[in-house]
């Protein structure tokens, strides 16, 4: 698999000059915003989203109380748990966890809080106070609506609006809309290039874009545009920058999936020795990129018996060394 999606963070705004990523087009700076994230819409796109994750978290949350105001689910609003929380934790409302966010994104606001501070608490939209986990599903797209329909009706160049869009798109992913993803991804990456963001805010909104792209079967789109994020991060930040190595991942798995195997083995080969030099043989992202390896080699109908055992090896080093980091099933 991919690396998964860039979360959004607080926007800053930026007079960077960056070249053109990857298919810049006329159509895409000029794109107007879809009908799905009008603002007259949202209460209702809302609304349906709440009920949608309440009835799918139903079995789990009957008799259970909202960890933020105490209160039982009712026939105004169920509970829900979408995060790794376990027992008697997480359950909440999804109109308390969105006022929770919204309360501490304001205050931010009103002291000035830098950046850091300010992300920190804009992860509220998309990551459990508990157990610091992302929700997942259904609950991660009713917090998507309630963080967008809390900031439509800010300006273009407001530093909440744009990362309130990216919340959006990965709820909608996450409950698997996948076209309305495309719709707000496009929105969004039009807008981070109309507004001036920086390269490194359009390099995100491009990588959730394939993303979205290989989910929608649009294969080679994926590819091309992972293609251009990896050369930029290349010239941004060089080959031994974590986000680099991550975008040479994406790039081999786009490879393998339209089995252009050869391709993936080199770059692989070429980006494995830095991920174990930067990263370290355990870290999550070297492991994946010996998967992506193995996988290239055992897939490729011209694979050699050596070649075969090679990808045998590598699985079983990679298998022993997650189960020592991760722990085994």
């Amino acid at each position: 698999r991919d690396q998964g999606r860039a979360r959004p963070s607080y926007s800053c705004p930026s007079n960077t000059i960056y070249s053109a990523v990857v298919g810049e087009t006329m159509a895409e700076l000029v794109a107007a915003v879809p009908s799905l994230l009008a603002a007259d819409q949202a209460d209702q796109h809302y609304a349906d989203a709440v009920r949608t994750a309440v009835a799918a978290c139903a079995e789990d949350t009957a008799g259970q109380t909202c960890y933020i105001c105490y209160g039982e689910g009712d026939e105004d609003e169920g509970l829900v748990r979408g995060c790794s929380c376990r027992g008697e934790n997480g359950f909440a409302h999804v109109s308390c966890l969105a006022e929770q966010a919204k309360i501490l994104v304001a205050e931010a606001e009103e002291n000035n809080l830098d950046i850091k501070a300010k992300t920190e608490r804009f992860r509220r939209w998309d990551t459990c106070s508990l157990c610091e986990q992302r929700y997942h599903g259904v609950v991660s797209c009713a917090l998507g609506w309630a963080c967008w329909k809390t900031y439509v009706g800010r300006p273009e160049r407001d530093q909440l609006r744009r990362p309130a869009m990216g919340v959006l798109g990965n709820g909608l992913a996450e409950a698997e809309h996948h076209e309305d993803a495309l719709s707000v991804e496009e929105a969004k990456l039009a807008m981070e290039r109309r507004v001036g963001a920086s390269a490194y805010s359009i390099l995100g909104a491009q990588s959730n874009l394939a993303t979205t792209y290989d989910k929608l079967g649009q294969h080679d789109q994926a590819l091309r545009m992972r293609l251009g994020v990896y050369s930029e991060r290349l010239k941004l930040s060089g080959e031994e920058h974590r986000e680099t190595l991550l975008a040479a991942n994406n790039c081999a798995f786009s490879l393998g999936v339209l089995e252009r195997f050869e391709e993936a083995k080199s770059l692989m080969r070429k980006m494995m020795p830095v991920a174990r030099r930067v990263l370290g043989e355990s870290h999550e992202l070297t492991l994946m990129m010996r998967l992506n390896y193995a996988r290239s080699i055992y897939k490729d109908c011209g694979a050699t018996l050596d070649d075969l055992r090679e990808a045998v090896t590598t699985l079983e080093d990679t298998e022993r060394i997650a189960r020592r980091v991760l722990g085994g099933a």
